[in-house]
């Protein structure tokens, strides 16, 4: 089986967050989904696992951190143009996210810009010239 990763990330409002992410080019995988969580697949290996406070909250005995307040981690998916990364920028902020929290960055061979959903977590989109790597 080839390896895979799941980001589990608390949420205030599923449906909302759900909303977000499908907004940002993920898909609703049914078969690990509730009314407590919401698997979204950005490809076959890589998955976000959005999960209600208390549902989340069975998985650890620490206390939930507010993403508003505090960074913990910065999400980095990769998209394949600097369009198409300033396209699912303007498509989450559509579905509730906030653009920009940290400055974009163009050096040539790399752009990239975040978003914030909407429970304040970070993720980066990035492109990179692929020749110009070499």
């Amino acid at each position: 089986m080839a390896r895979m990763i799941f980001v589990n990330l608390p949420v205030r409002d599923l449906p909302a967050a759900t909303r977000f992410y499908e907004a940002l080019g993920g898909v609703l995988n049914p078969q690990f989904s509730s009314e407590q969580a919401s698997s979204i697949m950005f490809s076959d290996s890589i998955g976000v696992m959005l999960l209600t406070h208390e549902h989340y909250g069975q998985f650890t005995a620490r206390p939930i951190g507010d993403a508003w307040r505090e960074s913990q981690a910065l999400f980095a998916l990769t998209a394949d143009s600097k369009d198409a990364v300033n396209a699912t920028i303007e498509k989450g902020v559509a579905a509730g996210g906030r653009a920009d929290p940290n400055p974009a960055q163009d050096l040539g061979f790399l752009f990239n810009r975040h978003i914030e959903d909407p429970d304040g977590n970070v993720w980066e989109f990035v492109w990179m010239n692929p020749s110009a790597m070499q």
